[in-house]
Parts: C-alpha cells; sequence; structure tokens
C-alpha cells in the first residue's frame, strides 16, 4: 500500500514539475475536426494532381502524351527523352545564372529600398510624408502589364534593351514591400531608438544597428517573395530582352517550346526544369516562407 502510495505520488510530482506532462489532454475525435481534415486533404489531392499530372506527362514520349484517350500512365513506359531534349537544344545553364543573377540582385535592391522607404515613412516626419505615401499605396492597384509601353520606352531611351540592367531596374519598384516594412517599423519601441540617440547615434546608425537587427525575420520573408517573384517573372524578361544570351529561365525555355511547336512532354519537362530551383528554395525556406505568409499575409503576391 504504501508502495502504490508512493508510486501514485511520485506520478504526481513529475507531472507537476513536467509541463510538457501537464498539458497533456485525452485525445476527442470531434465531427466537426474530422470534416475539417477531410476537407483540407481533399483540397490538398485537388491541388497535387496537376503538378503529378505534369511530372507523369514529362516522363512519356511525345507519341504517349498526345495519345487518345488520356491515360495516366504510358503505353510504352517512362522515358526522359523530353528532359534531354530540352537541355540539348536550349541554352539552360547559362539561362539559370541569368535568372539567379537578375533574381538575386532585383531583391538585394528591393529590400535596400523598401527598407529605407519604409523606416522613413516610419520614423521620418518630413513635408508631405502623409500624401506621398498614400500615393505609393495607389499605386499597388495599378497592374503592372499597363507599365510594360512606358517602362520599355524608358530602357529604349536609357539604351538598356537586352542588359541586364534592363531586366532589373524595372523590377525592383515594390510599395507592397514599402508598405509592409513600414507597418512594421511602426511596431518598433521608440524607446530604444532614443536611447540610442541619447549615445549619439545618428539616425543611419540607429536604423543599421538597431532597427535592422530587429527586422531579421520580415526582411527574410519579404527577400524570399521578392525572389521567388523575381524568378517566375516571364512577361518583362521577355519584352525587355531578345538576346539569347541574356534571356532568363523561364524566357529560354519558351523559346525552345516554339521552336518544336506544341510538344506536350517537352513543355512540362520544360516547366517542370523552371520549377526545380524554386522548389529547393521552398524546402530550404519553408519555415521563413510559412511564417511570412502568417505573420504577413502577403502570400498572393
Amino acid at each position: 500500500m504504501s508502495t502504490a502510495t508512493a508510486t501514485a505520488e511520485g506520478t504526481a510530482a513529475e507531472e507537476a514539475a513536467s509541463p510538457v506532462l501537464s498539458r497533456r489532454r485525452p485525445f476527442k475525435v470531434r465531427p466537426l475536426s474530422i470534416l475539417a481534415i477531410a476537407i483540407l486533404v481533399i483540397l490538398a489531392i485537388c491541388w497535387l494532381l496537376p503538378f503529378v499530372w505534369s511530372v507523369l506527362t514529362s516522363l512519356k514520349s511525345e507519341t504517349d502524351a498526345a495519345a487518345t484517350p488520356v491515360t495516366w500512365w504510358p503505353a510504352n513506359g517512362f522515358t526522359f527523352d523530353a528532359y534531354a531534349k530540352v537541355i540539348q537544344d536550349g541554352n539552360i545553364p547559362r539561362w539559370v545564372w541569368n535568372s539567379l543573377l537578375t533574381s538575386v540582385a532585383i531583391t538585394v535592391i528591393t529590400v535596400a529600398i523598401a527598407s529605407l522607404a519604409g523606416y522613413a515613412f516610419s520614423r521620418i516626419d518630413f513635408a508631405g510624408r502623409r500624401w506621398l505615401f498614400a500615393a505609393i499605396i495607389g499605386s499597388i492597384i495599378i497592374p503592372p502589364q499597363i507599365l510594360i509601353v512606358p517602362l520599355f520606352r524608358q530602357m529604349l531611351a536609357f539604351n538598356m534593351v537586352d542588359t541586364y540592367w534592363g531586366i532589373i531596374l524595372p523590377q525592383v519598384i515594390a510599395p507592397v514591400m514599402v508598405f509592409i516594412l513600414k507597418k512594421f517599423f511602426d511596431q518598433v519601441p521608440i524607446e530604444l531608438e532614443e536611447a540610442a540617440r541619447v549615445d549619439g547615434a545618428n539616425r543611419l546608425r540607429v536604423f543599421l544597428q538597431i532597427v535592422l537587427p530587429l527586422s531579421r525575420p520580415i526582411l527574410a520573408a519579404v527577400s524570399i517573395f521578392v525572389f521567388i517573384g523575381a524568378w517566375n517573372n516571364f512577361l518583362w524578361p521577355f519584352v525587355v530582352t531578345n538576346n539569347a544570351n541574356l534571356m532568363t529561365l523561364p524566357v529560354g525555355l519558351q523559346t525552345v517550346k516554339s521552336a518544336y511547336g506544341i510538344q506536350y512532354a517537352q513543355n512540362m519537362a520544360s516547366a517542370i526544369l523552371a520549377a526545380l530551383p524554386l522548389i529547393v528554395v521552398f524546402l530550404f525556406f519553408q519555415k521563413q516562407i510559412i511564417k511570412g505568409v502568417a505573420t504577413t499575409g502577403f502570400g498572393g503576391t
């Protein structure tokens, strides 16, 4: 009896000492939870089906890919011929390098400009601040396609067509990122900056040594989304480049597809090759991406 009592007291003491054990609750099956999980599973399957279909089609021969009726599994087995032809006929390494170079440059310049602008709108009380910020917010509703012609004329006037700068500069304008960073800087305690100013730090030093270190999570999220947007951008690099050696990966793969007409397997292989770098980026930075979507809510940009 005394042994059982001691055991029970020991278990209670362990549960009281361990917050994990003390928080345990018996699992209850709730109808609404089951319904929610079932809906999420159905939505996940619906989202995955097109991707699975693309991968399977890219592994078919052109005969199987164009066969009627359409089937999931090829009659002649899987093959990597579509990938081999796309890689052989295209300049994949050069296009990947162009995409990587321009995407990194766009990300660095965009984050630098947006963070400085967001901090200025958040902390510096200059003349016309509210009107200028309202104009930046208003520019968000302008569709990027409307700006294609004036931007191309500007690049033509500056002799930047078919150059890296012609691809990069028009894409560093990101009013959404200025708005997001401004809202984040509004939440940084101003007492920290005032203490640094009392110690003799100027505005730039406060920004670089106080504000930016506190903003690492939001800067990481903004950088990832800007990089993904720059990598996926097809329209502007397609308009501003004619030289095959300056094309980005999405634009270059499009030229391979055009050369062969409608080749379903090659089209899908090109799409998979273009998406592979972003899949790698997502696998490495999925925590930051999910955290950025959860905290900022700009996953649709």
